[in-house]
């Protein structure tokens, strides 16, 4: 399968690049391209484009790379929109809940207490009057540390 994409030649920290038809599964660098249809120099803005080529390529079947097909959307030689070549992450703002998520929220956290401990009536309503207390998981820290502490003695 043949693709348009560009080959860097150029110096160090002086790109320049060949747009070339090449095999997708060959690297651009082996020189082995079919056929160069441009060229651009990213640093003095020149861009060489033969235009009449492209156009030929693509009817052929020729796939773009992302980067020459924003650059032949910048020319105006293809139409259509942009490829984001980089996606951008998505950003961790810290948005406001809204008044839905809170409810469901809550009703999960009423769920997960009931799934606990199964709990009976005569239990509930001593709760609900105030008569059983019910243990803290501090409190049970607290008696785990005493216990040991006493094992050691």
């Amino acid at each position: 399968m043949l693709v348009i994409r560009m080959l860097r030649i150029g110096k160090k920290n002086q790109p320049s690049f060949k747009i070339v038809v090449i095999d997708k599964r060959k690297p651009p660098k082996s020189g082995n391209f079919v056929e160069e249809v441009g060229f651009w120099n990213p640093i003095t803005k020149e861009k060489v484009l033969r235009e009449e080529r492209i156009k030929y390529w693509i009817s052929k079947g020729v796939q773009l790379s992302a980067s020459v097909h924003n650059l032949l959307v910048s020319e105006k030689i293809l139409e259509g929109k942009k490829i984001p070549k980089h996606k951008k992450p998505k950003s961790k703002k810290e948005e406001k809940p809204k008044e839905e998520e809170i409810s469901q929220k809550e009703d999960r956290s009423e769920e997960e207490k009931k799934e606990e401990k199964p709990v009976s009536k005569e239990e509930e309503s001593k709760r609900e009057a105030g008569e059983v207390k019910e243990e803290k998981p501090e409190d049970k820290k607290e008696v785990q540390t005493l216990d040991k502490s006493l094992k050691k003695e």
